[in-house]
Formats: C-alpha cells, structure tokens, sequence
C-alpha cells in the first residue's frame, strides 16, 4: 500500500528496516562472474532460485556482485571480488553465497561497481572494497577488503551506492555525499571534485530518499518533492533539458513523488499514488513507454497505480506492484529481463506468473528479487 502522505524521519528508522517475513532470493542474466550465486556462471534469462538458503530480507547489486542481508542479521556475498568488494577479507570470487565475518547486526547494503557500503542496526556505516576516488568515504583512497566503518557516527539511515560514488541520509534528514564527483558533479556539492569523507549536501534537514544511476543522483524530499544532478546528456535529470547539474535541482513543482531510481542514462520513478514515471534515454526501450525515444522531462508509464518497487541499470528497467507481479522492459542482451530470452521489450512485461515477489534490483546486466 501507498502512504496518503510523506513519511517523515525522526521515529526509530533502523527498526523499521526489519522484517519478519521469510523470502527466497531469485537471479537471472549475466552471470560471468557468479553474480547470480547459483554456483555457476552460466547466464539464464528467467528467474532462477539461489540454492535453498531463505529469510532473505535485502540486496545490494552491485557491477558483478551481490551482497544480501538475511532476515537473522547476518550479511553474505557472491560474484567478482577483484576489488575485495566481497569484503570477505581476500580477493577471492565465489559462485555461490558466503558469509561476511559472524555478525548479526547488519540492515542494509548497497553496491557500486567494485564497492559496497552497508548499515547496521546500530546505526553505523560500513564500506568495503575499491577506493581509488574516495568512495569507501575512509578519509584515503586505500582499498578494503573487510569492512571497514565509516567515521563514529550511529545515526545513519538510508544508503546508496553506484559506479564510483555513495550518498547517505541520516535520521536528522541530512544528505551526505563523497567519491567521484569529477565527472558531471554527481556528488551534488555543486563542483566537480573528489572527496575521500562524507560530505553534507547543501544545509537542508528534510531528505527522505536517495538513488543514483551511473552519474546521476536522485531524491525525494519529506515534502514529497524530486531532485535531481549529475550526468543529463539524455534529460535523465527530468528538467527539460541536456545540461548537467552539480547542485539539486527540483523536478518541477509536485510534491507526491515517493522514489526514483537510475539506470545508465534513465530514470524511472513511483509517486505516492502508485502511478509510474520515466525519463531520458529511451533507444533500447528502457522508459516503457512503448517507443525508443528519449524525453527530457516526465512520462507516465500507462494508466495503472499500484506500481511499488522499482529498479534500473544499463538500459533496462524492473518493477513490482502491489498486487505481487513482477514486470521488465528495456535492453535484454543477457536475459535481465528474466523473460526467458534476449529480446528488448519497450513496453512493461510480466515476469512469469507469480504474485509474491517484493524487492528487486539491478546490477550490471543482471536482475535479483525476493519472492
């Protein structure tokens, strides 16, 4: 179900990370690396169970990794780990699920391309991995191989990770950003620098959200506002235009976003109405709108509002609604859309037949949900 308004911080966030419910964990498309955990590194193009493990509760794709949470705590990973960005403690890969260290305190993770950072319940921060432009935010750029936290704060809350950069809100509603912002401003500090330590986004207290495609960042506000900067070249931004941004600009004037979510150079995004919306490079089908065209500003995805959970990366697009279904659309050169082929689709598609998956994310090429 959809919130009738904007749920603010300030209650207890962490616990509300937790679950009780019992998922299995299914992935499908590229598998080169062992990303998909199934102990091979064969491709599939549907969903395929990952081993008979379950009381999975959250997972971070990363570029040819995953890591995932469990619902008892504990934090497992799998694929590439040329990087440490298993953080496993070596550089080992490994096909199938492993464990990270004993704890059971972590809630969630996320993944860039050769790094993670996650949250405990605790409230602290932890990165793992590379590190060459900071994004491991540990003050160097030293790779990890093991985690590693983040300053001494205990107030963290949502977290997100992609390509060489890593953003963070904490229960005071304040935006932290730090990595790579050489490229297009994509740290939103309105320049184009590295920085190696967590960095506050402009002065605001009231971030509820926050994503980021390739170069772009995307975030809602308390207020149910959409912001956006970074990379534009296909309008991914929304604003209307190609120019790129290195401080947040807000997507038109409408306060019931609920959240956004990039892919390489797109953008899909939920309102608090359950309608859904894309923008940006649309060549390959990846807005669902039923052409290959691109739009520089907002484009509701057919009629429908019950759509939930939303993911996107390299051109494709995944989504659940909340009736359970699970629906792909965009580029399909490795079976990401788990439509059991590689054909491109430009219009939403269901994912087999059944109506109990939840999350879902996306990785390099590769599709993981729970169901």
């Amino acid at each position: 179900m959809f919130p009738g308004s904007i749920v603010k911080p300030g209650f207890n966030p962490l616990a509300a990370q937790t679950s009780t419910l019992e998922y299995n964990l299914f992935s499908w498309g590229n598998n080169s690396s062992g990303q998909l955990g199934i102990g091979n590194t064969t491709y599939y193009s549907s969903p395929k169970q990952m081993g008979s493990l379950t009381g999975w509760l959250k997972i971070g794709a990363g570029g040819y990794f995953t890591a995932s949470i469990k619902t008892d705590g504990t934090l497992w990973s799998w694929g590439a780990n040329n990087q440490g960005q298993l953080g496993q403690g070596n550089t080992t890969p490994y096909s199938s699920p492993k464990q990270v260290g004993s704890l059971t305190t972590w809630s969630d993770v996320s993944g860039g391309s050769t790094f993670a950072i996650a949250l405990k319940t605790d409230g602290t921060l932890w990165s793992w991995g590379s590190n060459n432009s900071g994004q491991l935010g540990l003050g160097d750029t030293t790779a990890r191989s093991s985690p590693v936290q983040i300053g001494a704060l205990t107030n963290w809350y949502s977290i997100s990770a992609r390509a060489i950069s890593a953003y963070a809100i904490d229960t005071s509603g304040k935006l932290w950003a730090w990595g790579s912002g050489t490229s297009f401003g994509q740290l939103g500090l309105g320049n184009r620098t590295n920085y190696s330590s967590p960095k506050q986004v402009g002065a605001l207290t009231n971030w509820l959200t926050v994503s980021c495609g390739r170069y772009t960042v995307l975030a809602t506000k308390t207020d149910g506002t959409l912001w956006v900067w970074g990379q534009n070249g296909s309008g991914q931004l929304g604003l209307g235009n190609t120019t790129y941004y290195s401080s947040p600009k807000q997507v038109g004037s409408l306060t019931n976003w609920l959240k956004a979510v990039g892919g390489y150079a797109h953008t899909i995004s939920v309102k608090t109405n359950g309608q859904l919306w894309s923008w940006g490079l649309g060549s390959l089908g990846s807005l669902g709108l039923g052409n290959v065209t691109y739009y520089s500003s907002p484009k509701q995805v057919g009629a429908l509002t019950i759509w939930s959970n939303i993911a996107a990366d390299n051109y494709c697009s995944i989504a659940t609604q909340t009736n359970g279904k699970l629906w792909a659309w965009g580029f399909n050169s490795a079976g990401q859309l788990g439509l059991g082929d590689t054909t491109n689709r430009s219009s939403p598609t269901q994912v087999g037949s059944s109506t109990t998956w939840s999350t879902v994310e996306c990785g390099s090429f590769f599709t993981t949900a729970l169901g």
